[in-house]
């Protein structure tokens, strides 16, 4: 029974919190799969940092709570941003020209094992593309 470690990018969290009635309703069926296995859900600091931005600037403290509970539910898994993280990141930066938050984003993906990472921005998906992510450098 193969359980695939997924890494979240932020925009997914940010659309499924955020998005229309539609997307939200395809994610979850991704996260929550009606049969099969569910993915364990990787995040870090930072995705919970860009999600929270939105809500902090128009002191929306209903959807910052609501982000809040969705970080401390027992399912989500932190991935530590750690100096090994960092170093891939700028590896990462350099090699396929990536911007330091999502160089970090895939970084962390990589060193937590992931064997998927979930985003909808297509030069992060790119990048994801070209590298394995079961290997580790």
């Amino acid at each position: 029974m193969n359980v695939p470690r997924v890494y979240l990018d932020s925009c997914i969290v940010i659309y499924l919190h955020e998005g229309t009635a539609d997307l939200q309703a395809a994610i979850r069926d991704r996260l929550l799969p009606p049969s099969g296995n569910r993915p364990i859900l990787n995040v870090s600091d930072l995705t919970r940092l860009e999600c929270r931005v939105r809500p902090l600037r128009q002191t929306d403290t209903s959807l910052l709570s609501e982000y809040d509970r969705f970080f401390s539910l027992p399912c989500i898994s932190k991935l530590p941003l750690s100096s090994r993280v960092y170093d891939l990141a700028a590896e990462l930066r350099a090699q396929h020209r990536l911007r330091t938050p999502d160089a970090l984003h895939l970084a962390a993906a990589i060193a937590g094992e992931c064997e998927q990472f979930w985003t909808n921005d297509l030069r992060l998906a790119k990048a994801q593309a070209d590298i394995v992510l079961k290997t580790l450098p």
